[in-house]
């Protein structure tokens, strides 16, 4: 037993490499890469900000970028659609989501609103439906 484990050691594969001058293949070592490669000694771990929130850094940068690109001006724009859509009255010409264009008739307090899309045709939307004002009508004093 001891006989085929040595042989199996003996019959591992070398490298060779061919010898310059003579043309002769000699074996390689590990010695000979030691000049491509560095050691990885271990290192103590870092620490201080670079260690803990310096890490999260850049991902807290990229979320304030997100915020004021993209973020805060959609809350701008749903709040002035909110208030376009609570100042509507009877009257005013709109444009609702589906395309449909009509004048206002009724405002209704559940958030309805009627409109007349031709003489005589008159359609019910819900209020948040309404996406533009084309004319506004001045208050009834």
């Amino acid at each position: 037993m001891i006989s085929g484990l040595s042989l199996l050691i003996d019959m591992t594969p070398v490298r060779y490499r061919r010898k310059e001058i003579t043309g002769n293949f000699i074996p390689l070592n590990i010695e000979d890469f030691n000049m491509f490669a560095t050691p990885a000694f271990a290192q103590a771990a870092g620490g201080g900000f670079a260690g803990g929130l310096g890490g999260f850094m850049p991902l807290i940068l990229i979320f304030g970028i997100m915020y004021f690109l993209m973020i805060r001006p959609q809350q701008k724009k749903v709040k002035q659609h909110q208030a376009m859509v609570a100042a509507v009255r009877k009257g005013d010409q709109i444009v609702t989501a589906g395309g449909l264009i009509g004048k206002i008739t009724k405002v209704n307090a559940d958030n309805e609103v009627e409109v007349e899309i031709s003489s005589g045709v008159k359609v019910k939307v819900v209020q948040h439906t309404i996406s533009q004002v084309l004319n506004k009508t001045e208050p009834a004093k």
